[in-house]
């Protein structure tokens, strides 16, 4: 524990031009995404619509907004983003009035897409908005909504564990990968389910900044889970399909 504690806290004093520099050469970064070269924020938006579950958003939302260095106040802007800006209700009813509708939202460079029902109007968002932002991720089963969009045919996907058999038959085009905590491929990416995002997300920032940074983040939100630097570390999850289809 000792050890682990050194770890997270031995580059407190980094700034953000110096964890720019190191971003590229960090372990787990073989997919570095380029911070923007001026400093500004990197945009994140957050795709919801009725029934989107907290944790699925409210985790990442956490992480991000927890990436903070002595020469810049914050290092990613948040905003969540809808069909249109009338309230939601998410996961026990929260009510949530979207900031953007799909028409009016900023382009983003990471978008998130939790557990929710999803419609037609965010999956043409989505394909859309994919092709500039560095990367689409979704958390748990807002894989099922990722993958109808398409962008996920012919490549690799995990979703929350009581979901693999649903979709594996759903979407027999996309290899699903059990008992990972997420999957990275590159432009996309999914995560397993629940507080599997928070994982996700922090593997993002690492990709971003660096693991100095993102361990330094996930020092500040007292999280002890180290699946964001091992995405194999959820194995117990690892359930077989129930044919052998």
């Amino acid at each position: 524990m000792t050890r682990r504690r050194e770890f997270l806290h031995r580059t407190a004093a980094f700034g953000f031009t110096a964890a720019l520099a190191r971003a590229q050469s960090q372990p787990g970064s073989s997919h570095a995404l380029v911070p923007p070269a001026d400093g500004k924020k990197i945009p994140v938006a957050f795709a919801l619509s009725e029934g989107a579950v907290m944790i699925d958003f409210a985790g990442p939302w956490e992480v991000f907004q927890d990436v903070r260095f002595p020469d810049k106040l914050a290092a990613f802007e948040l905003f969540t983003v809808a069909e249109t800006t009338q309230p939601i209700r998410a996961s026990a009813g929260m009510r949530i009035t979207p900031d953007y509708s799909f028409d009016t939202a900023p382009l983003p460079k990471v978008i998130i897409i939790p557990a929710q029902r999803g419609n037609a109007a965010m999956l043409e968002w989505i394909r859309g908005k994919s092709r500039t932002a560095d990367i689409t991720a979704s958390v748990c089963t807002g894989a099922f909504v990722l993958a109808k969009t398409g962008l996920l045919a012919g490549k690799s996907a995990t979703t929350h564990h009581g979901a693999y058999q649903q979709f594996a038959t759903q979407f027999p085009d996309v290899r699903i990968v059990r008992g990972a905590r997420f999957v990275d491929e590159g432009n996309l990416a999914s995560s397993g389910g629940l507080s599997s995002g928070i994982d996700l997300a922090l593997h993002i920032v690492e990709r971003y900044f660096g693991r100095d940074v993102a361990a330094r983040t996930a020092d500040q939100m007292e999280y002890q889970g180290l699946g964001w630097t091992d995405p194999g570390a959820n194995r117990k999850y690892d359930v077989a399909p129930k044919s052998s289809r």
